[in-house]
């Protein structure tokens, strides 16, 4: 009698291994890591950014470039995933604090689907205002 319910638990404790983390929170845990390499894989050919006051449309390269830049001037720490928008299949939002070592900032993404692949065409990075 036991043993009736061992498939259902078993299936139930491996299920987490079969879902994959969506592209929001993805970004938020290479944020955390201060990978700037590896989450420009996911930026758009072009992506505007917005990092502490200065806007512009950057290249992919540029893009990581700027990024690599501000994380090694604020070594990153924890991240948290305070809002998220994926109702839509062809545009994702995401906000997240990063907790730095010179303090906390707020980030903004926004994701388009462009030839079926989520991709970053916003980058907004401003101080975390408490």
């Amino acid at each position: 009698m036991k043993l009736k319910y061992f498939p259902l638990v078993t299936l139930l404790f491996l299920l987490p291994l079969a879902v994959k983390a969506d592209d929001i929170e993805k970004i938020a845990d290479l944020l955390k890591q201060g990978n700037a390499h590896e989450l420009a894989k996911m930026f758009s050919s072009n992506v505007d950014m917005n990092i502490l006051d200065e806007t512009n449309v950057y290249s992919k390269a540029q893009s990581e470039m700027i990024l690599d830049k501000f994380f090694k001037e604020n070594k990153p720490h924890t991240v948290k995933l305070l809002h998220r928008v994926s109702s839509n299949p062809n545009y994702n939002f995401g906000v997240a604090i990063l907790s730095t070592d010179k303090g906390k900032f707020r980030i903004s993404y926004t994701l388009r689907e462009i030839n079926k692949v989520m991709v970053v065409i916003e980058l907004r990075i401003e101080t975390e205002k408490t």
